[in-house]
């Protein structure tokens, strides 16, 4: 024999003991419970015996079964490129008739007849049928789904590597005249069965993350009646979150079924990749931003104690970094022993800055229990956040039909740019019109009841001295309530500075008056002047221009007051930066955001989260249109998702959730959403979900809705009747099927 020959000879015999191996792992002869008798490629039919199903602890509605022609493992005469050296993975989903099943269930009704009436006597014990007899009554036969096949692959670039598990999700051929032995797999087997994924995903998640980490999600579980003696009842379900990242994630499920427990358990796994225990695994800082419109993520609740009555909630995962949690334990210890008011405060913001480092929560109102809770607020009067403000209140108003609410969106805050002009007097002329625009919109949010900045407003030099004059000459035939706020008007605006409550019946009368003929004089002079006596550049254009109008216009409205009003829990004269521009700095960071909108209007909530949303992509699209090297990795999560999402109706494409659906894999934006209905959910949304999470739904009109995505169609029936708290069917993107699961409870 040559060394060549030797070394093949060597390498096959490797192979059969790699293969025998993996079979040893996977089928266990202990565990026959049967045969496969009937298959086609969606379907196999099973015969079982009652005394093997007892054996194994019984075969539950819904588990993993698996088919093969190899039914000694410990043989290693078999090779793994042959078509039997593979199995077939089926799951359990009903009763299947037998030939002999009438004949069967006429032999039981006579027996049962015999023992009609006899206390404490079955019909199925000794005496009432001979055993031969019972021991064929005991066979019965199971319909099973075709999941999938399992087989050996080895490595097509390195032949030294060893062999690998492979699977598809279908069987490439059958023979309807062989037989396969039928198992239950065990609790290692099931384990590697369930947690399977294939390793060119893995291979994706190194490429892309550098990144491996799997955390445990909870335990199989097939059923509502979880028995214990099943032999499967601790077997581990892994998820990966690198499959979480820039993927859409579903959760569904009626309130108190464990929606928020598997959200908290998805955040607190993503935010731990940062602290890899694996060594060839690259930390990651992912930002992720919760939006909470309950509260129950970003404040410390009664359903987040822990067993020893501890705080368990996410606010509060940052105290899983040791050093962290050490640092911040001593500056409290410090703060409290320290009497210096100025120290104190020092040290306070020392522990501040500590905590933000990992966690950072917003809200629209402080709360007691977060001192270091940053106000969503921002400065409406602040010229930075004109247009920001102003975006707020257009979101409240969206539904309004009334034409002057129409004019008022139409309204933009842009200051003009000497650039843009040709000439000095254009652009002088075009500032004080913007400048004239911003006083008005002002005394509109101070009618509304935002606080100004300021107790008065300095109006010098914005209002035309003939324009003026006219509205306090303007008479009528008899003296009216029009001509003494016009009059009253043009005495106001003659001030150099007034205050802010004065302006808002100034501008009403000034309204007033550009609706009479004086107006229609004063403004005719105006453009045949080109050049007025205040040295404003009229360019042939009338003195108010549209936006103008439109701003003077809702004055006269109580309702359109009362609306934007609305809006005034979100100003502040303390804060000038914007809320999101600050988020997405904490995203881009890697913080854990946790925005609480419990003590917000649900309109307000939606626009600041619409508003967050589409910082966040125009950042991230600008980033990978001008191809910077690092794209920030986000992760958004949306509770009760149903009051921010469009309706599953809503066939607008250019929404951002919708965009963010669509394209967010490319921006590096992940979404993860909880609400209680499938058809709630725009449909664009659902077919870009790669990750499932179900599940308790009481609804066959949203489980038929599921039933259109991957496999679920097989879990209809039981995801409407089970109600048990946290038991879930999970589809992820490393997963390539569904896995029945028991979660387990949040800990920090």
């Amino acid at each position: 024999m040559s060394i060549e020959q030797g070394l093949n000879l060597r390498r096959e015999n490797d192979r059969k003991s790699e293969a025998q191996q993996w079979f040893q792992k996977l089928i266990q002869p202990s565990e026959i419970v049967g045969d496969l008798y009937s298959i086609n490629y969606e379907t196999a039919r099973v015969i079982i015996h009652e005394a093997d199903r007892q054996k194994v602890g019984g075969i539950p509605s819904l588990s993993f079964l698996i088919a093969s022609r190899i039914d000694d493992p410990s043989n290693l005469k078999f090779d793994f490129k042959s078509e039997d050296a593979s199995f077939i993975l089926l799951r359990v989903m009903d009763a299947a008739p037998l030939p002999q099943d009438k004949e069967a269930e006429r032999i039981r009704v006579e027996a049962a007849q015999r023992n009609s009436g006899e206390e404490g006597r079955h019909w199925d014990q000794p005496g009432s049928m001979d055993f031969k007899t019972k021991n064929l009554l005991g066979f019965a036969g199971i319909e099973c789904r075709i999941i999938g096949t399992f087989f050996l692959e080895a490595n097509e670039f390195n032949s030294e590597t060893p062999l690998c598990l492979k699977f598809g999700s279908d069987i490439s051929n059958y023979y309807p005249n062989r037989g396969l032995k039928v198992y239950k797999p065990n609790g290692k087997a099931l384990e590697h069965i369930i947690n399977y994924t294939d390793p060119a995903n893995l291979q994706a998640h190194v490429e892309k993350y550098g990144n491996t980490e799997k955390v445990k999600l909870g335990f199989v579980r097939y059923a509502s009646t979880n028995r214990k003696y099943q032999q499967v009842d601790d077997v581990p379900v892994y998820i990966y979150p690198a499959d979480l990242l820039s993927q859409k994630s579903a959760l569904f499920g009626m309130t108190r079924t464990g929606k928020s427990n598997t959200t908290k358990i998805i955040a607190k796994s993503v935010y731990e990749l940062r602290t890899t225990e694996k060594k060839d695994d690259r930390p990651l800082r992912i930002g992720q931003v919760i939006f909470d419109p309950n509260g129950e993520y970003a404040n410390e609740n009664i359903q987040d104690k822990d067993g020893s009555g501890n705080p368990n909630a996410l606010k509060n995962v940052w105290r899983k970094n040791n050093a962290l949690k050490q640092k911040a334990d001593e500056l409290k210890a410090l703060f409290k022993r320290e009497t210096n008011s100025e120290k104190k405060k020092k040290i306070w913001e020392e522990i501040k800055a500590e905590v933000e480092k990992e966690v950072v929560t917003y809200g629209i109102l402080p709360h007691p229990a977060d001192p270091f809770r940053r106000l969503m607020k921002i400065n409406f009067y602040e010229e930075s956040n004109l247009q920001i403000g102003k975006d707020i209140i257009d979101f409240k108003i969206a539904e309004q039909a009334a034409q002057y609410f129409k004019n008022f969106k139409q309204v933009i805050f842009q200051k003009p740019e000497e650039r843009e002009f040709e000439n000095e007097r254009e652009f002088q002329g075009q500032k004080k019109r913007y400048e004239r625009r911003v006083l008005v919109y002002h005394a509109l949010l101070n009618k509304a009841g935002f606080s100004p900045p300021s107790r008065t407003a300095n109006i010098s030099g914005i209002f035309n001295v003939d324009l003026r004059n006219a509205m306090i000459g303007y008479t009528e035939n008899r003296f009216t309530r029009k001509q003494g706020l016009i009059n009253a008007a043009g005495q106001t605006l003659s001030q150099g500075t007034v205050s802010w409550d004065s302006l808002a019946p100034a501008f009403e009368g000034l309204f007033l008056f550009m609706s009479t003929a004086d107006y229609n004089v004063f403004n005719q002079n105006y453009i045949n002047n080109n050049r007025n006596d205040d040295g404003e550049d009229t360019t042939g254009e009338g003195w108010a221009e549209t936006d103008l109008e439109s701003l003077l216009e809702m004055f006269k409205y109580s309702k359109a007051i009362n609306l934007i009003g609305g809006v005034n829990t979100q100003h502040t004269t303390t804060v000038g930066t914007d809320y999101a521009e600050d988020i997405y700095k904490d995203l881009k960071d890697g913080k854990l955001v946790i925005i609480d909108q419990s003590s917000g209007e649900p309109e307000l909530n939606k626009s600041s989260a619409n508003r967050i949303m589409w910082h966040i992509f125009k950042a991230n699209q600008k980033a990978f249109r001008d191809g910077e090297p690092t794209i920030p990795e986000i992760l958004v999560y949306l509770e009760e998702a149903h009051n921010i999402l469009p309706a599953g109706n809503d066939l607008d494409l250019s929404d951002v959730w919708v965009r963010t659906a669509k394209e967010g894999s490319k921006y590096r934006i992940g979404m993860v959403y909880a609400t209680q209905e499938v058809s709630s959910i725009q449909k664009n949304i659902l077919k870009n979900t790669a990750n499932w999470f179900i599940s308790h739904l009481n609804n066959s009109d949203e489980t038929k809705e599921l039933n259109k995505y991957y496999d679920f169609a097989d879990f209809e029936p039981s995801i409407r009747r089970a109600q048990d708290k946290g038991f879930l069917r999970v589809k992820t993107l490393s997963n390539l099927f569904v896995v029945p699961v028991q979660v387990v409870k949040f800990e920090v």
